[in-house]
């Protein structure tokens, strides 16, 4: 009985991890634009962190592309602006934010699947934080 009764509570614990790392960061003002006939769009938004605890964005999914990364825009030798991606991912400071913006860092689908909806749905990975589900609105007047 004691192993059921630590399985139990393994299990208890695992299932409630993700409400405190919803607590420990939010999103907001997200939006993504997908433009129609385009197989490439980005998604905007702004992650606060309200731990105590530095934390990093390290990756993100979505099933709306066959690739997905996180980008930058860094600026060539020629003058030129390239989108790059940054595989270290976005630092969030404790208590502190960090903005994804156009002309800037972003969440970049790439090879985009199916139809486009109202909203897009995306897995963020933080280091500390874990793993958060967010819809994004698709708004491509922004």
């Amino acid at each position: 009985m004691t192993l059921l009764k630590s399985a139990l509570a393994a299990l208890a614990f695992s299932l409630a991890s993700p409400a405190f790392a919803a607590e420990d960061v939010t999103i907001t003002d997200a939006y993504a634009r997908m433009m129609p006939g385009s197989k490439a769009g980005a998604a905007f938004f702004v992650i606060e962190n309200h731990s105590d605890t530095d934390d990093r964005l390290v990756a993100v999914a979505s099933d709306a592309a066959m690739k997905v990364e996180l980008h930058t825009h860094q600026q060539a030798a020629d003058g030129t602006m390239q989108m790059i991606h940054v595989e270290e991912g976005f630092a969030v400071p404790a208590g502190g934010a960090h903005t994804l913006a156009r002309g800037g860092d972003h969440v970049m689908f790439m090879g985009l699947q199916g139809e486009r909806g109202a909203t897009v749905t995306v897995t963020l990975t933080f280091e500390h934080a874990g793993d958060m589900t967010v819809e994004i609105p698709v708004d491509n007047d922004r």
